[in-house]
C-alpha cells in the first residue's frame, strides 16, 4: 500500500462527510493505493456514528480523549502504507494538496511538511504562532516555517522506534531531524473553520511551550545530560568555592563574624546547591542509558478498530 492518510478526530461531525468524500477523491483521481484513517479521540458529539457509515475508512476509536499526539501515535501505529499522510479534520487542511507534498516528497525528503503561507486563523491565534516559531528557530531550529501544519508526508521508517507524547506532533519535523532525516517544506491552502469549535487555548500553549524545552534537551543532551547539569553544578560549586576564599579573607584581613554573614551562608548553600546538580545529572545520566536500552509504555489505550 502507497498511502495512509491520518486525521485525528475530536468533536469534528460537521466536516468528517466531506473531508472523507475529499480524501477519496484525491486519491482514487491520482491512482494511489490507499487507506484512510481517522482516530476518534473521545469524540462526546456524533462523529464515531458518521464515521461508522463512511467507506473505505479504518476507524480507531479511542476509550477517552489523550490528545492529538496519542491520537496521531495511534494511527500511525496502525498504518500499512509506505508512505504516512497527517491532516487535522476540520477541512483547513486542504486534501487536493496531497499530490504537491508527494511531489516534494519524491525529490529526496523524508520529511514534507506544509507551509500555511497564508493561514486563515483569528490574529490572536497568529500572534501566538509567531512568538511559538521565534522561539522554536531558536532553540532547536527544525528549518521550516509552520511546525504547527498537522499536513505533512513522511517516510513510513521516520516513526520507527518514535515515542510521540504530550504535544509533540508539532515539533515531528525536529525530532526526525535531529535523528537525521532530511525536511522538506511546500506551500499548502489553508481554509477558514466553518463547523465545530477550535481546539486550541492558552492551555494547550502552555503545553507546547514546555514542550519545546524538552526537544531543546533532547536535541542538545540527549545522550549526555551530565554535561548540562553537571556543568551547572560544577560551575556553582567554584563560584561557591571563591565566596567561601573571599569569607576568610574577611574574617583574616578585616576580622568580621563569618557566623552571621550573608556571604557565609550563600557559599555553604551554593555549594550543596552544586552538589545536588552535579549528583542529578549522574542520575539522569544512567536515566537516560536505560530509556536507550528499553522500551516506553504506551499512555494511551484503543477500545477497538473498525474496518469499513
Amino acid at each position: 500500500m502507497k498511502l495512509s492518510i491520518i486525521a485525528p478526530v475530536f468533536n469534528e461531525e460537521g466536516s468528517l462527510r466531506e473531508l472523507h468524500q475529499s480524501i477519496v477523491s484525491v486519491c482514487e483521481t491520482s491512482a494511489y493505493s490507499f487507506e484512510v484513517i481517522f482516530v476518534n479521540d473521545g469524540s462526546k458529539d456524533g462523529s464515531l456514528e458518521i464515521m461508522k457509515q463512511l467507506s473505505p475508512l479504518k476507524i480507531i476509536n479511542l476509550r477517552r480523549n489523550f490528545g492529538q499526539t496519542a491520537a496521531m501515535d495511534a494511527g500511525v501505529r496502525e498504518a500499512k502504507g509506505d508512505i504516512i499522510i497527517t491532516m487535522d479534520s476540520d477541512l483547513q487542511n486542504d486534501p487536493m494538496d496531497i499530490p504537491l507534498l508527494l511531489n516534494e516528497l519524491d525529490k529526496g525528503y523524508d520529511v514534507v511538511s506544509g507551509w500555511r503561507k497564508k493561514r486563515q486563523d483569528s490574529s490572536s491565534k497568529k500572534m501566538i504562532s509567531r512568538g511559538a516559531n521565534f522561539l522554536r528557530k531558536i532553540l532547536i531550529d527544525d528549518g521550516i516555517h509552520d511546525s504547527g501544519c498537522t499536513l505533512k508526508a513522511y517516510r513510513r521508517e521516520c516513526f520507527e522506534n518514535l515515542d510521540l507524547f504530550g504535544e509533540m506532533h508539532r515539533f515531528i519535523p525536529a525530532l526526525m531531524k535531529i535523528r537525521g532525516f532530511k525536511i522538506g517544506e511546500v506551500e499548502v491552502n489553508h481554509h477558514p473553520r466553518t463547523s465545530g469549535k477550535t481546539k486550541y487555548g492558552f492551555k494547550r500553549t502552555v503545553k507546547g511551550f514546555l514542550d519545546l524545552l524538552s526537544v531543546w534537551f533532547w536535541k542538545k543532551y540527549s545522550s549526555r545530560p551530565l554535561h548540562l547539569f553537571g556543568g551547572v553544578g560544577f560551575c556553582i560549586i567554584i563560584i561557591s568555592f571563591l565566596a567561601i576564599i573571599v569569607a576568610f579573607c574577611q574574617k583574616l584581613f578585616y576580622q568580621e563574624d563569618l557566623s552571621g554573614n550573608a556571604l557565609t551562608i550563600i557559599s555553604f548553600f551554593g555549594l550543596m546547591v552544586g552538589i545536588q546538580f552535579f549528583i542529578f545529572g549522574l542520575l539522569m545520566d544512567i536515566a537516560v542509558k536505560t530509556y536507550y536500552r528499553t522500551g516506553r509504555e504506551k499512555y494511551y489505550e484503543m477500545k477497538e478498530i473498525i474496518e469499513r
